[in-house]
């Protein structure tokens, strides 16, 4: 068949050797022929010649190196988060308040199920005023039916009386993680995977559940398309046989526009088992999904109190930091992972948490060192300079919740870790000096897939205040481009296929209204995304 050329109004190659173009040529199977310039383009035979994207901008697609399918699924529920969200299917949702709009959202969510759980997802106490949310608060929507509230860093969620009477819970449960009130009486609140998933199963808002169905997986696609992003991982699957013949099957029908890069969560099965079931997954990697690695979740969230913080511990608060894996048992994981040669991606959020995974991975790398490892400590938000020096000594990657500055930056200042720590949080300036390699990323759902406001949040620091956290770790928008393109390849060990437009690598781009170097780094995240264009096709935002 024909090669197309498409023009553009400007091509950011991420390719030092050509940084930019005018031109891309893509073969019909999807790989990347020429770039350059018209006169680059000429005596190659019949050409299709594509100016659809005359007065756009191309970059290589962009590589989103830490969300979930549940950004698909989650929408399902009901949206209660303090920030205006947009979902897969445009619809704009309102933020909630205040523990009243809450309960009045969910009354009405719940006429219009007429029977069974009430599910809401996207809280964060740290932004309504007055008492936490619990129970009784719920117990206001129904007393006949439970009602789940999943809070923004999901590793918390809060139940009414019947929701927690599903999972056995009373006053005498005694269960880490199940929260009692002074009077000894259930909270309503629970903290992380232990007390959660007996509650979270019974409703239909496990993470199995919401691990993709195939409308969660186009859903994902549709968010990733009005992003600009062509690569995403899912970094917590447990990859039971029912989705991966979902995942294998919704990927393959025409039209699909992403590629998925799931992670076998480490929970999923014994930890001897682990392993074998990740080299049995990689040996079943599509072009569109990619499997063989392994995701580690070892402590909690900052702004939900359950990291594990070194000393001193929360600015304010209560620590309630916990363990989803402990250290001796993350010793050992690590350990026989690294020896079976499995990338690893470990959830590192307080810096208590990344030190056990830099002495584990030590440990491990001392007994079996694995050239080009790239095992990545994934959000890694508290870790300091000296901690920074062991992650590069060990040549590992880090992909850092850049998001967090924006979106929590003032509640760390003021209530989490305070003013020193939060200036210092997810530290991308030191990483790169370092020689670290950097990506950035979303968490989505837990705060929008959208990797150019991401890459504006690491360019800026700044808070939804105004307030800049740390100047000293702001980091260049070119390298922010390239943390949101080549360094989340490099991480998930793609960057030979993806991540920047080179002959020979795969034709993903993403389409762009707006330059972004003539918007400048003020204005980076008001850079319009037009869509992307997937394996040489172009795809509209909106259009599927």
């Amino acid at each position: 068949m024909i090669p197309t050329v498409f023009s553009a109004r400007r091509i950011i190659t991420m390719d030092p050797s050509r940084p930019e173009a005018t031109h891309v040529m893509v073969s019909h199977d999807g790989r990347i022929l020429a770039v350059g310039g018209p006169e680059e383009m000429q005596g190659r035979g019949d050409l299709h010649h594509d100016d659809r994207f005359a007065d756009k901008v191309l970059m290589p697609g962009f590589v989103e190196g830490h969300a979930h399918m549940m950004e698909g699924s989650v929408w399902r529920f009901t949206y209660l988060g303090h920030y205006d969200r947009v979902a897969p299917d445009g619809r704009l949702w309102q933020g909630v308040t205040s523990t009243h709009a809450l309960v009045e959202r969910l009354r009405d969510r719940a006429a219009e199920l007429g029977d069974g759980p009430v599910v809401g997802w996207g809280f964060d106490p740290l932004f309504v005023p007055g008492d936490r949310l619990s129970r009784l608060d719920l117990d206001r929507v129904s007393t006949t039916r439970p009602v789940v509230v999943l809070h923004s860093n999901m590793h918390l969620l809060t139940a009414n009386s019947v929701a927690l009477d599903l999972a056995g819970y009373d006053e005498h449960t005694d269960v880490p993680g199940v929260i009692h009130t002074e009077d000894g009486g259930l909270h309503g609140e629970l903290h992380e995977m232990g007390a959660m998933f007996p509650v979270m199963r019974r409703v239909g808002a496990s993470f199995r559940a919401m691990g993709g169905d195939p409308e969660a997986i186009w859903n994902f696609a549709r968010s990733a398309c009005r992003a600009g992003v062509t690569t995403s991982t899912d970094l917590l699957n447990e990859l039971g046989d029912e989705v991966l013949a979902d995942l294998f099957a919704t990927t393959a029908e025409a039209g699909y526009p992403l590629r998925l890069v799931p992670m076998l969560s480490a929970m999923a099965l014994p930890p001897e088992a682990v392993g074998a079931r990740a080299k049995e997954l990689r040996a079943q990697s599509t072009d569109r999904v990619r499997l063989g690695g392994v995701k580690i979740v070892t402590d909690g969230s900052i702004q939900g109190f359950t990291a594990q913080l070194s000393a001193p511990g929360y600015h304010r608060g209560i620590d309630n930091g916990i363990w989803n894996i402990a250290p001796e048992a993350l010793n050992l994981l690590v350990d026989d992972l690294n020896r079976q040669g499995i990338q690893m991606h470990i959830h590192v959020n307080g810096d208590g948490a990344s030190l056990a995974a830099i002495e584990a991975l030590e440990a491990a790398l001392a007994g079996h060192f694995r050239p080009d490892h790239r095992h990545v400590l994934q959000h890694c938000q508290m870790a300091d300079r000296a901690q920074l020096r062991r992650i590069a000594a060990l040549q590992c990657c880090v992909n850092l919740f850049a998001n967090h500055l924006y979106y929590f930056g003032d509640k760390h200042y003021e209530v989490t870790i305070g003013p020193e720590r939060a200036c210092r949080m997810n530290p991308c300036a030191s990483a790169l000096e370092m020689g670290i390699p950097l990506a950035i990323h979303s968490d989505a759902p837990i705060t929008p897939l959208a990797p150019l406001v991401t890459a504006w949040c690491a360019v800026n620091r700044l808070t939804d205040s105004g307030r800049q956290l740390g100047t000293s770790e702001r980091i260049p928008l070119d390298a922010a481009l390239y943390a949101i393109t080549l360094g989340a390849a490099h991480t998930l060990k793609l960057d030979a296929e993806l991540g920047s437009v080179e002959v020979g690598k795969r034709a993903d781009f993403a389409v762009l209204e707006d330059d972004p170097h003539a918007l400048g780094p003020e204005r980076l995240r008001e850079v319009r995304v037009w869509g992307t264009v997937f394996g040489g096709t172009p795809v509209a935002a909106g259009s599927f």
